[in-house]
């Protein structure tokens, strides 16, 4: 038992208690002898009930509780006081400029770094031609020419004369014709005659007729008509009519403004992509130009599709983000009345391209930006105000201290029991709060 008591108590108690032990040990000692030097005695002593040392187990523990108690109250104590100041907005507007030929933030020029990027893009595509054009094939073969007139005459055809087949389809003469005149043999009129090439007058396979006879049409009405005639004696071959595309102007003007578009479109999206999001690209600041366009094939070619092709070039001036917010929160320091102080989480900017120099590389934009402001608080000087005192007490010195410039205030002790703040500075705390 003396040993755990000796080990959980403090060192002095543990003294006392250890030496009240003792000295009950002691007079049990002396009992002992007593009875063993004294037999006589021995029945007179017996009837004598042993004492336990209550009193001084309650004593020691009631000096303990009393220890116990004096650290808690004063090595525990502690008091968290929470402040919410009354927080005011500021708003400020400036023209900023953002320089390529400048490395560093000028607060006094109202200048920042500006960065340049550009990107070529090539870019083809195919169309589909949308004119019709005729793919034909006339028919053609040849004809024997008959001279029958009497008297008896050669006959001169010139090119281009036309012959009407009996099925109604027309053919021409392709060259000068002279059909020699008819010979008398026997009493019988032998007609002179002569083969020549003929073609069909339009296209189509309806041309491509069997062995037929013909006439002159504008033969009729004359005494030649029934004179001059001929016939063939093979098909007409090579006639046929289909329906192809070919290019017109509307289909190269079409091609190359969708073709532009979709060009720059692409190129401008290419060169923001190729720009960290740590930049700030203002739309305005993006310039885009076609560097050459053309198509592969010229109006009236015969296709069904083809090509076009351009090149563009996109370049654009930007600005890093954390060096506009550099520059206003240098700005907001020069600027905001003392004493006073701001939430950078609340600050608010907004900006608009005035003019944009993409020869110089500079942009001069308009900067409109607010900021949360309060009232600077001294916590060290305030906690020495604090000492000691009680929960109104700490209220009342602050309300003082403060004024208009507080919203909110709370005052928080530990231990439950705690009334006062500790005269320990490091035992109170403040903490500001701007929820």
């Amino acid at each position: 038992m003396a040993k755990k008591i000796f080990d959980i108590l403090p060192s002095k108690i543990a003294h006392k208690i250890e030496d009240g032990i003792k000295s009950l040990t002691s007079e049990e000692e002396k009992h002992t002898k007593g009875r063993g030097n004294k037999k006589h005695n021995k029945n007179t002593s017996s009837h004598k009930e042993r004492h336990f040392p209550l009193k001084e187990i309650l004593a020691g523990s009631g000096v303990l509780f009393l220890i116990l108690a004096g650290v808690l109250y004063f090595k525990l104590q502690k008091v968290n006081i929470e402040i919410w100041p009354r927080k005011e907005v500021l708003s400020f507007k400036e023209q900023v400029m953002a320089d390529n030929s400048v490395d560093m933030i000028d607060s006094k020029n109202k200048t920042i770094p500006a960065q340049f990027f550009d990107v070529e893009k090539d870019l083809w595509q195919e169309f589909s031609a949308t004119g019709n054009a005729s793919n034909d094939g006339k028919a053609g073969g040849s004809i024997v020419i008959y001279n029958s007139y009497i008297p008896a005459e050669a006959i001169t055809l010139k090119t281009g004369t036309h012959f009407l087949s009996d099925s109604g389809k027309y053919f021409i003469t392709l060259s000068r014709v002279i059909i020699p005149a008819a010979k008398k043999q026997n009493n019988k009129t032998i007609p002179g005659s002569v083969e020549v090439k003929v073609q069909a007058t339009e296209s189509g396979e309806d041309y491509n007729i069997k062995p037929a006879k013909f006439s002159v049409p504008k033969l009729v009405g004359t005494s030649y008509y029934y004179s001059i005639y001929a016939d063939s004696s093979r098909a007409m071959t090579g006639g046929f009519s289909s329906e192809i595309k070919k290019v017109t102007e509307d289909d190269i003007k079409t091609a190359k403004d969708t073709l532009q578009k979709n060009l720059l479109n692409n190129i401008k999206e290419e060169l923001k992509n190729k720009i960290d999001t740590e930049y700030i690209l203002l739309d305005e600041a993006i310039f885009t130009e076609i560097i050459e366009s053309f198509a592969a094939v010229k109006a009236g070619a015969v296709v069904d599709k083809f090509n076009y092709q351009a090149k563009a070039r996109a370049t654009a001036l930007v600005f890093k983000k954390s060096d506009l917010e550099s520059f206003i929160k240098e700005y907001i320091n020069s600027n905001i009345p003392v004493p006073k102080n701001f939430l950078e989480d609340s600050l608010i900017f907004k900006h608009s391209p005035e003019t944009i120099d993409i020869k110089d590389k500079k942009i001069v934009f308009n900067l409109d930006f607010s900021v949360k402001t309060y009232q600077t608080i001294d916590k060290n000087d305030l906690i020495s105000l604090l000492r000691e005192k009680s929960a109104s007490e700490i209220k009342e010195a602050i309300n003082n201290r403060m004024g208009d410039s507080l919203s909110q205030m709370q005052v928080n002790f530990w231990p439950f029991w705690t009334i006062k703040a500790p005269r320990d500075k490091d035992k109170i705390k403040i903490d500001l709060k701007f929820e």
